[in-house]
């Protein structure tokens, strides 16, 4: 009776808020891509083309190489460890949860910094058609909207991303058929087949690395969206699969995307490289077409704010659930939404500080943390290899040697090869957030002696 009572009395008592699967691959993929917003090759193309000296796509295929190697390895820790947390959780549950800690703190100042990027490049594209209206204007504007449909929740975005995605694929269609237009009509460089794209006016392998340091800022959805596993329906499967996917088509879309757009601009010279494809859409399209364009870029950022919030968000709930961060602020979800409204909250704020920063000094806050943690969830795979008897290597380790050795330390020697080639910005930016991480994880483990604290699933 006393059991059946407990039983009832259970029962009885409100549910705890809790993350909901209702993501398949198909809002998974697309809000990746989303995240990674496929026409910011336009809204960045000017930064890219400048650092690059005009080899944009050599640097977008360098960055897209690195990412698919890296990819497999998001895709291989996703089937192992099914949970919110990306490169927190891998590193944390394969090699050390103290580095696992290091490395969320890391990537922690990437995915803050992300959704103030991306709110700061549609609202330069703004400013520019709209030059009466203050920049901190649209900034304000995009945060407002994204907050709001974030704290709703994940389904609502996914409705949104799907219609704003499609009038951007149509945009950036309509670009490049414009710029081969113009591109055979003796505009730029006159024919469409051309290395110029790739060799760059005395570009060198140290100008196409730097811009593909920044180039690979745009590939950061695919490993975000590692963040959503324990929102989407069967992880295991459909993780892997969406990653690849979402890495590959981006890449294609951006390499292709900015050779054409090269052909129109060679090198990598701008009257303000922020608002460079501003300045090409009029060249090949008319005022018409620049409104349209400029329409689509941000819808792009817009759904790409949705994306990116939500994974800093979901980041800095596993953390706080953790007990890492303080667990009364970010390890809470909203019990009508069953969202981490604290922590949709505090991205916002950060992105307050958009009003106060330029594009080219923005995208080179933004990789240090990604560049560590891509590198890291690369060695993840070789050591939970090593670590894995034959059962388990038969079960979760396809591939052999080549799949889980030889690419991981490809895709971590990229990774690892164009973090050292980060912005010193970034670098200062990056090792200084460290420093700050390090001395936090001391006080958490009390002198580096015990483990940091680990959310427990009933």
């Amino acid at each position: 009776m006393a059991t059946a009572a407990a039983n009832i009395l259970d029962s009885a008592k409100p549910a705890e808020p809790a993350l909901k699967r209702t993501m398949g691959l198909r809002s998974v993929v697309l809000l990746g891509l989303a995240y990674m917003c496929p026409i910011i090759v336009l809204g960045t193309f000017g930064v890219i083309a400048a650092a690059s000296r005009g080899a944009t796509a050599m640097s977008y295929t360098a960055a897209t190489i690195a990412m698919l190697f890296t990819a497999g390895s998001y895709g291989r820790m996703a089937v192992l460890h099914p949970e919110a947390g990306s490169a927190y959780t891998y590193v944390g549950k394969t090699i050390s949860r103290k580095l696992g800690f290091l490395v969320g703190w890391a990537v922690l100042l990437d995915y803050m910094f992300l959704p103030m990027v991306v709110w700061l490049i549609g609202a330069s594209y703004l400013s520019a058609q709209f030059p009466a209206v203050p920049i901190w204007a649209w900034v304000l504007g995009f945060i407002v909207l994204t907050t709001g449909i974030n704290i709703v929740g994940l389904s609502v975005a996914d409705k949104v991303n799907f219609a704003l995605m499609s009038f951007q694929a149509v945009v950036i269609v309509v670009f490049v058929a414009l710029s081969i237009r113009s591109v055979l009509g003796g505009t730029g460089a006159g024919t469409l087949v051309s290395a110029e794209p790739f060799l760059g006016q005395g570009s060198s392998l140290s100008a196409v690395v730097a811009g593909g340091a920044i180039a690979a800022y745009s590939f950061l959805g695919f490993d975000a969206v590692t963040t959503l596993s324990e929102e989407t329906k069967n992880p295991k499967k459909t993780m892997p699969r969406a990653i690849l996917l979402i890495a590959a088509v981006g890449g294609l879309i951006f390499i292709a995307v900015s050779y054409f757009t090269q052909l129109v601009h060679p090198g990598g010279v701008f009257i303000d490289e922020s608002s460079a494809a501003y300045e090409i859409a009029a060249q090949i399209g008319g005022n018409l077409f620049t409104s349209v364009f400029i329409a689509g870029l941000c819808f792009g950022q817009f759904t790409s704010g949705i994306a990116t919030q939500a994974s800093a968000s979901r980041l800095l709930y596993v953390m706080g659930r953790d007990g890492v961060l303080p667990k009364k602020f970010f390890g809470r979800l909203s019990a009508r939404f069953d969202t981490p409204v604290p922590s949709i909250l505090l991205v916002a704020a950060v992105g307050l500080i958009a009003m106060f920063l330029d594009v080219a000094t923005s995208t080179s806050f933004v990789n240090f943390g990604a560049f560590t943690s891509f590198t890291l969830v690369n060695v993840c795979v070789i050591v939970a290899y090593a670590k894995a008897d034959a059962a388990t290597r038969k079960e979760y380790f396809s591939g052999g040697v080549l799949r889980n050795i030889l690419l991981p330390i490809l895709g971590a020697l990229f990774c690892l090869y164009l973090l050292v080639h980060l912005d010193i910005h970034a670098l200062v930016l990056g090792l200084s957030w460290l420093v700050i991480g390090v001395v936090i994880l001391a006080v958490l483990t009390k002198g580096f002696r015990n483990d940091p604290p680990e959310y427990t699933h009933d």
